[in-house]
């Protein structure tokens, strides 16, 4: 591992090409932060992680970690941890054993790898569980053990594959919350990739969000939430997206380029008021649950009315998502009794309504 520049953390331009498919990506993790790698299937969240391991060559770009370049340090030299998705440990071993395995693999004597490892097993509250095999655990126990696994080579950077995706719906919301106490207590920098919003949301201190092996938005979480820039986005955080030019308190919104349009092709340009007058390209976004549906066109003419069409209905907690196609396509939840009162089935046409102050606007 050779000397370099550069704070400490993870400082990393990942480029890496295969078949048709290129990733071109930067990050970056402080020591004691978590950033979520968020995105869709084939996004290049998955190649972007074992280019970090040392498991994927790059074609260009470098990785700097504390202030050594890694980039052509094999797995094995490289102060990383990680966690796998389906955790892979040793069924063949003990729980102690499979702590202990790194320890051990980096020359450790096995009295010191063994002690090491009883460490981590009282860490994450596991210290019972040392002589048992993996065969006898929870998901969650299991996923605890690999990440104790991943801590006993004291990594610098700990990354972190689908963590909680091999887990039920039920254990997932408590082993999500005990995993966050334990990477709250972590001094080295963690990449996380997921494609749930609700484990970057929670684990995350800085989400980066990349499609087509591009970063296309980085942030805060609550700042991704309150401001998505693609509709990949919106859809996860659960808004109407549009991109347009505001001219006081209105934007025009062109179909093409907008969320709707990624699935609609829709060109036809409408307007959007909003609550205060701004001024150029701009991002408009609204919640489902802001939008009113009406079969005729209401009386008082709300600022935001437009006549779409209905295009299909699904259940969406305890309340009905209605998907809506026209001139701005749109999402609105409204609940069963005003489904069962509009009487709404395919190409049925309705008044979309959204009050102005409902809408959020921010700079394209």
């Amino acid at each position: 591992m050779s000397a370099g520049t550069g704070g400490a953390g993870l400082d990393a331009r990942l480029v890496v090409d295969r078949g048709g498919f290129r990733l071109d990506a930067a990050l970056r993790a402080r020591p004691g932060e978590v950033v979520a790698l968020l995105g869709p299937n084939g996004a290049g969240k998955s190649t972007a992680l074992r280019a970090l391991a040392g498991l994927e060559s790059l074609t260009a770009g470098r990785i700097l970690l504390d202030g050594h370049d890694v980039t052509t340090a094999p797995p094995e030299r490289r102060p990383v941890g990680m966690v796998f998705q389906d955790y892979l440990l040793f069924a063949h071993l003990s729980v102690l054993d499979n702590v202990a395995f790194g320890p051990r693999c980096a020359s450790a004597g096995r009295a010191e790898a063994r002690a090491a490892a009883a460490r981590l097993l009282e860490r994450v509250g596991l210290a019972e569980f040392a002589h048992a095999r993996p065969r006898a655990l929870s998901g969650g126990q299991a996923q605890r053990v690999a990440l104790a696994r991943a801590l006993a080579v004291r990594p610098r950077m700990l990354l972190l594959d689908e963590p909680l995706a091999a887990l039920d719906a039920h254990t997932r919301a408590g082993v999500r919350a005990e995993l966050r106490r334990h990477l709250a207590d972590l001094d080295c920098a963690t990449v996380l990739v997921t494609h749930d919003p609700l484990d970057a949301m929670v684990l995350a201190d800085r989400i980066t969000v990349v499609e087509s092996g591009r970063v296309v938005q980085e942030g805060a979480p609550g700042d991704v939430a309150q401001h998505p820039r693609t509709g990949y986005v919106a859809r996860l955080v659960g808004l109407n997206l549009y991109r347009g030019t505001a001219h006081g308190t209105r934007v025009a919104v062109a179909g093409a380029g907008t969320e709707a349009a990624e699935t609609t092709g829709v060109t036809e340009v409408t307007e959007v008021t909003l609550p205060e007058p701004r001024a150029g390209e701009v991002f408009v976004a609204f919640p489902p649950r802001a939008v009113a549906l009406y079969r005729e066109r209401p009386q008082g003419s709300p600022r935001n009315l437009w006549r779409l069409r209905t295009e299909g209905v699904e259940r969406f907690g305890d309340q009905v998502r209605v998907h809506l196609g026209g001139p701005l396509p749109l999402r609105a939840d409204i609940t069963p009794a005003a489904l069962a009162e509009l009487r709404l089935e395919g190409g049925t046409p309705v008044w979309a309504a959204v009050k102005a102050a409902e809408v959020r606007c921010y700079p394209a």
